[in-house]
């Protein structure tokens, strides 16, 4: 049993998906599972119509509009007969979906976030099943709700494993295609629930782990993991093979790896990763697996921008203690700050955080009321995995450095 995973960016169009079709041709899909994402922008365009569904109801079906003409367009190009049973079925779930709309009496904007995130994923999926139908890639769309079940933890739902694994195991026929959503489940009460970030990623690796698959498969339109995020870095290097760990710790660091949440039951059962490119479908791409060394061993370089570095010291020269890290670290929950790194000396502190929710200035407020604060605003984060002198010169190189910290593998550098 084989499992493949194809974001949004991978059928974005209709090119998109007959290149989904060309995949399974050229690698094969005998007892293979195949978790799609919604298609391009679709998940942006729903939260646009959950927004007007709350602030601004005279926008709502005009957003609504635009995710249904994304669609139809699609359909169009994948379809020539505009009587295929494909419009009525997408038809349908738009109507399911605006029936929703003007039912719903909760007041819960989790709850109603992914009662709608949702058709982005059940749409893409019915498209693509049935027009894999049509050329003949004979296939069974599944509703992923009827198999992974969960808490009622809307937007960030917690997998409720042994009920999945029962539902999976009993009720899956694995001996056909079979074509089903990413980043959803259902509650005890057959509501949808979403996973999180990297949800449909996590999908992929829930059925990898019931189904005990010999490998799962991350199409991505990449060679691979990159050791630097092209972007910003020049000469990425493609990473053949890293071990859970590795991509787990550049995970951690903000590394767009695989998030480790999906690494962790592939973890446990020893499947192997593979992240491959969908226009390149023959290459090997990188794999994850149990207890390898980094290869090629190379610096792999992370970094994060818009970061806040904020340094505090004690009004009096006392020393910065347990009590003190405490209080500091309380703080920083109660506002919902990521902190990415901490350095702290006798009588200093220093934490470098990700200021998500814009609570920046009430937090100093506080702090100033117990502290010395010295701020920097809109600083960067490198982190270098298995650096060297060059790697760090690379990075500091016409910058001014705020703080730097090293340990045996990893350098953290903020600059300004």
């Amino acid at each position: 049993m084989q499992i493949f995973k194809f974001g949004g960016a991978s059928v974005k169009d209709a090119n998109g998906v007959k290149n989904l079709a060309n995949v399974l041709r050229t690698i094969g899909y005998d007892n293979t599972l195949v978790v799609v994402s919604a298609m391009g922008k679709t998940t942006n365009a729903l939260e646009v119509v959950i927004k007007n569904y709350f602030n601004n109801k005279p926008q709502l079906q005009s957003a609504l509009q635009e995710v249904k003409k994304y669609h139809n367009e699609i359909l169009l190009e994948l379809f020539d007969n505009e009587n295929h049973s494909v419009f009525k079925n997408v038809s349908t779930l738009f109507n399911e979906l605006n029936t929703f709309l003007y039912t719903n009496k909760s007041p819960d904007y989790n709850f109603v976030y992914d009662q709608i995130i949702g058709y982005g994923e059940l749409i893409s999926t019915t498209i693509i099943s049935e027009y894999l139908n049509s050329v003949n890639i004979k296939n069974n769309w599944i509703d992923v709700r009827n198999y992974i079940k969960t808490d009622t933890y809307y937007r960030r739902a917690n997998v409720d494993w042994e009920a999945t694994q029962r539902l999976i195991s009993q009720n899956l026929n694995t001996a056909t295609l079979n074509i089903t959503q990413g980043f959803l489940g259902s509650d005890a009460n057959n509501f949808t629930t979403s996973l999180g970030r990297e949800g449909s990623d996590y999908t992929a690796a829930i059925f990898a782990y019931c189904l005990s698959a010999k490998s799962v498969t991350i199409w991505k339109d990449v060679p691979g993991v990159l050791n630097a995020d092209p972007r910003y870095f020049e000469n990425a290097k493609l990473l053949n093979k890293i071990s859970y760990r590795e991509a787990i710790e550049l995970a951690f660091y903000g590394a767009s790896v695989i998030h480790p949440k999906t690494l962790q039951p592939l973890q446990r059962k020893e499947i192997p990763l593979f992240v491959k490119s969908f226009l390149n479908p023959k290459a090997n791409g990188t794999k994850i697996c149990k207890d390898i060394v980094l290869e090629p061993l190379t610096p792999c370089f992370i970094v994060k921008k818009n970061q806040v570095l904020i340094s505090l010291s004690s009004l009096d020269f006392s020393y910065i203690v347990e009590e003190n890290i405490s209080d500091i670290f309380n703080l920083l929950h109660q506002h919902k700050m990521k902190v990415d790194v901490i350095q702290n000396s006798a009588i200093s502190f220093s934490v470098c955080v990700d200021n998500i929710y814009n609570n920046l200035d009430k937090l100093l407020l506080q702090l100033k009321a117990k502290f010395k604060v010295v701020c920097h605003e809109s600083v960067s984060l490198y982190t270098i995995r298995h650096y060297n002198d060059k790697a760090i010169s690379q990075i500091e190189t016409g910058k001014t450095v705020l703080l730097k910290q090293l340990t045996q593998e990893t350098v953290q550098v903020v600059t300004q």
